[in-house]
């Protein structure tokens, strides 16, 4: 299977603080169109991720997503990825962990995200040029 993470990854990645709701991280993802948002805290300097997934299962809980904040609800034992890593690595360590989309870091900086969705896309539709980097910091 062709492509590495570089020809894939969505270069827009929204970081968000962990004091962000819920509802503000999902009103920022749904604006960005993008399915997860970079936890950045400065406190421990580390990277989260937050997902549609964990916004979902926050509310399904039944709580409230005005109270509820992003800190609660990332998972910080992140796997990240490298952007020449082969899609087929990146698959195979999504599959196992069990999540969709990770984080491409390329010295130590957030340079993508990565989701099951963009490695469809790549392995599907012909070959284009890869998007131009940008980050957006809420």
């Amino acid at each position: 299977m062709p492509g590495h993470v570089h020809d894939a990854m969505s270069t827009v990645v929204l970081t968000i603080g962990p004091a962000h709701t819920l509802r503000q991280a999902a009103r920022l993802m749904a604006a960005r169109q993008v399915g997860a948002a970079v936890v950045l805290d400065p406190e421990t300097s580390g990277l989260g991720i937050l997902t549609e997934r964990d916004i979902l299962n926050s509310l399904g809980c039944g709580q409230d997503p005005d109270r509820e904040h992003a800190h609660a609800h990332t998972t910080s034992d992140v796997v990240f990825a490298a952007p020449t890593w082969t899609l087929e690595a990146a698959a195979r360590a999504m599959s196992r962990g069990g999540f969709r989309h990770m984080i491409v870091l390329d010295r130590h900086e957030a340079v993508g995200v990565l989701s099951v969705r963009d490695i469809v896309r790549v392995w599907t539709l012909p070959r284009t040029t890869a998007p131009r980097a940008r980050t957006v910091t809420a």
